[in-house]
């Protein structure tokens, strides 16, 4: 079994809550509030100002050329795709810089970064993938099981560049990449490494579950 396979049987449950969850479930079907989307766009723009940092510090952490440049693809993906995404929905809720500068991020928002940044601090280049593949690898499931599930989400006027964005197949080649690297750098890895491994995914996967509720819930 792949490193990556073991990583995803033992959070089958979780990512599966995920598709599941009222959040997720509004934006299949377009009827989610927009507050409640606006609450989330906000929280997810800083949150994705603190995970560029992880990538950076994978940038540091990288002991090849090729594993550089894929922490480095994902800066690239994030600046110039995903934040734009945010920033356009940001736009259509008029949401100001000064707005945004007096957000407070949520706790499980801050508990979430927090962890990352530390695991990116303290381990290597492998365990940095690790952390970040949850959120990378699930929206990308998350918004083709919406597509699976309702082809016309990706036309809805409003919610539909979020479905795009995400089930983009500029979006998944940076995902096939990250997910054998992953598998590429953890091939000799013993069983305890693998088991440290799979704790730091399952705890990041328990964090994007608890992300979509605090979404939900607009809590602070």
């Amino acid at each position: 079994m792949k490193t990556t396979e073991r990583l995803l049987a033992a959070t089958k449950d979780i990512w599966a809550a995920y598709n599941e969850h009222p959040f997720v479930l509004g934006l299949q079907d377009g009827t989610l509030d927009r507050e409640k989307f606006k609450y989330y766009i906000i929280q997810d723009y800083l949150y994705l100002e603190e995970y560029l940092k992880v990538f950076a510090v994978g940038i540091a952490k990288a002991k090849s050329p090729e594993t550089v440049g894929l922490f480095s693809k994902y800066v690239t993906l994030l600046t110039e795709g995903e934040m734009d995404i945010h920033r356009g929905y940001m736009g259509e809720f008029s949401v100001s810089r000064e707005e945004l500068d007096s957000m407070p991020r949520a706790l499980d928002n801050l508990s979430y970064t927090s962890y990352m940044l530390r695991v990116a601090y303290e381990e290597g280049e492998a365990e940095i993938l690790a952390a970040i593949l949850s959120c990378a690898y699930s929206y990308e499931v998350i918004a083709k099981t919406i597509l699976e599930r309702n082809p016309a989400a990706i036309d809805h006027p409003f919610y539909g560049d979020w479905v795009y964005g995400y089930a983009d197949s500029h979006y998944s080649d940076a995902n096939v990449l990250l997910l054998d690297t992953l598998d590429e750098l953890t091939v000799n890895y013993n069983e305890k490494q693998l088991r440290h491994l799979t704790d730091i995914f399952v705890a990041c996967s328990r964090y994007e579950l608890a992300f979509w509720e605090l979404a939900w819930n607009m809590s602070k």
